[in-house]
């Protein structure tokens, strides 16, 4: 008769992992199998700065403002919720739309895209700023001529961005327009009336 052999008892990968999680054998094991931290990842005792507010100076309109500002605010929501210029609208909130644009310096820019404390310094142009105490500014007063509005929320960033074209364009064709405020939408489609008045402006601002 054959005798039955006896079954060797082996160690699995099953119970590899059971003792890896913990005990003796987890204890044992896991020195021998974990690389040694690299010095790079070693970390090393030190200080972060840590900023929570700044104090920035702006001219607004020519007028000075002294404030603190968050890192984390935007020239817009200075504008409107600690300045009240509510002119510059708050619309898509990520740089699409155009209906923020203010004059930075000269230069039209988004400004729920730009950090208030970015501006420390800085000269800012928003739409309250353009009339000359009731005398409309030229643009202004030919969007209203020309019926180049329609709701009214796209309208102050178009004017800011035709008041930059025209300061580096004086006597622009269709297209130049177009190119020039490409970075402005209008949802209700009121491009041919405001391509208009961006050229009947620029004749008139001419001929002044």
């Amino acid at each position: 008769m054959e005798k039955k052999s006896k079954k060797r008892k082996t160690f699995t990968r099953r119970d590899f992992l059971k003792g890896f999680g913990g005990g003796a054998l987890g204890a044992a094991v896991v020195p021998k199998y974990l690389p040694p931290a690299p010095a790079v990842l070693q970390t090393k005792e030190g200080k972060i700065p840590h900023y929570s507010r700044k104090q920035i100076t702006i001219t607004v309109n020519q007028k000075n403002y002294s404030l603190e500002v968050e890192p984390r605010e935007t020239l817009l929501q200075v504008l409107r919720e600690r300045l009240n210029l509510t002119g510059t609208k708050m619309t898509c909130d990520r740089g699409e739309c155009g209906d923020c644009t203010v004059l930075l310096d000269g230069i039209p820019v988004y400004s729920c895209l730009t950090l208030a404390l970015r501006t420390d310094g800085a000269k800012i142009t928003t739409i309250e700023g353009l009339a000359d105490k009731e005398k409309l500014h030229p643009i202004q007063q030919a969007f209203i001529d020309k019926d180049a509005y329609q709701c009214g929320f796209c309208t102050p960033g178009f004017i800011i961005s035709s008041v930059a074209l025209l300061k580096g364009n004086k006597n622009p064709d269709l297209e130049e327009i177009k190119s020039g405020l490409a970075g402005n939408i209008c949802r209700c489609g009121n491009y041919s009336n405001i391509y208009e008045a961006v050229s009947a402006a620029s004749k008139r601002m001419g001929s002044s």
